[in-house]
């Protein structure tokens, strides 16, 4: 039986789970408040040079699941491409994330990679035996020379807030290569679409059984005329922000345009607090295999996410997770909804994980048609 189903989103998660459930036969309404589709993740060719430019900040697809890079390598042709970050600290430029490159140019060294290992041992804080903050994660691992130089200012600006009061958790492995290997990810699909991202939604969009509608909010009237809704927008805006606002990092991008290249990569990050930004991208060089005689670039200013803002980076730290708990008991009790995506669930995700929850969630819903069981408010671990 042909349901009629409400997704609030046009992003990725909304057009993933709308795609599905629409060749299953069901009736998709798509809205979104904004006047485009693809969220976060939308890109347009600007008119002055030409450069394709990912509007709200650098999108790069990396993944280890194949099954998503095949779903979306069926909507775009994806070029490769290797995310090389550079970085200026101390006068000088280095390559991220620190490798024996790195640490031989930085200490003026040319260690092979054991006497690397070495180093960076001395180097290290012993006396902290478990670190429980970003900062004493850095301090055991690298020592305070790399931690300072590399960490420690672009964290502040990143997050409004010292490395020592971040959890331990951030820097989850490691942060050192020790041979010269500088692509920033380690998954095994790397790329970026032939044509932006933007063209991706828009073809997993274009289904008989989807209807798009753009600069419409979401009204909480018009649920009874749905079979189910997927939500895929704040939810503490869900609820009209009356327990309090989540807290999130907002992105400011002062843009300039230039003749010829401006800095010879496409992201170059600064690591002392006393420049105001965290870091220059360069459009141009996200789409290696196109060529351009002009340069559109824009400089990231991080700061604390106020009402008007959009959201880019939930905070989640303890006081946000007793606020966020209490608005999950909220959603729990909700009959025929389903909170999607990074602002549905309050959680940080990279595209490949977006689309993979959202694969999952449709196939939970068909799943629980079948069976005649109750679709769930949450398909993934939010708490």
């Amino acid at each position: 039986m042909q349901k009629n189903i409400l997704i609030v989103g046009a992003g990725f998660s909304g057009a993933v789970i709308g795609r599905i459930l629409a060749e299953a036969g069901h009736k998709i309404s798509i809205i979104d408040g904004r006047s485009h589709i693809a969220g976060n993740c939308y890109s347009e060719r600007d008119n002055e040079t030409g450069v394709m430019v990912h509007t709200y900040g650098p999108h790069i697809f990396h993944t280890d699941n194949a099954e998503v890079w095949e779903y979306i390598s069926q909507f775009t042709e994806m070029m490769p491409y290797t995310n090389r970050v550079k970085t200026t600290v101390n006068g000088q430029v280095f390559s991220l994330p620190i490798n024996l490159h790195t640490i031989n140019q930085f200490f003026k060294t040319t260690c092979n990679p054991e006497e690397a290992r070495k180093l960076i041992e001395e180097k290290s804080d012993k006396s902290i035996v478990e670190p429980t903050t970003f900062e004493e994660q850095a301090l055991r691992f690298v020592g305070r020379e790399l931690y300072e130089a590399f960490f420690k200012g672009y964290t502040i600006k990143q997050w409004g807030m010292s490395p020592s009061e971040l959890p331990a958790s951030i820097l989850k492995r490691l942060p050192v290569r020790f041979n010269y290997d500088d692509n920033y990810f380690n998954h095994k699909y790397q790329g970026m679409p032939k044509d932006g991202y933007t063209e991706i939604v828009e073809k997993i969009l274009d289904h008989s059984n989807i209807t798009t509608t753009l600069n419409t909010n979401f009204d909480h009237a018009s649920r009874d005329e749905y079979d189910h809704v997927f939500f895929s927008g704040a939810l503490d805006g869900f609820y009209n922000y009356e327990l309090g606002r989540l807290g999130y990092r907002t992105l400011d991008f002062d843009m300039f345009r230039a003749e010829g290249d401006v800095q010879g990569c496409a992201v170059m990050n600064y690591g002392e607090q006393a420049v105001p930004y965290t870091r220059i991208t360069e459009h141009k060089y996200f789409a290696p295999w196109e060529q351009h005689d002009k340069s559109i670039c824009y400089r990231e200013f991080s700061r604390k996410c106020e009402p008007n803002d959009i959201p880019y980076y939930p905070i989640r730290q303890v006081g946000e997770m007793a606020l966020l708990d209490s608005y999950l008991d909220k959603a729990e009790k909700e009959d025929n909804i389903t909170f999607i995506g990074r602002l549905g669930t309050y959680r940080y995700l990279d595209m490949d994980v977006t689309i993979a929850e959202a694969l999952k969630t449709a196939r939970v819903y068909l799943n629980s048609l079948e069976t005649s069981t109750v679709m769930p408010v949450f398909t993934v671990q939010v708490r």
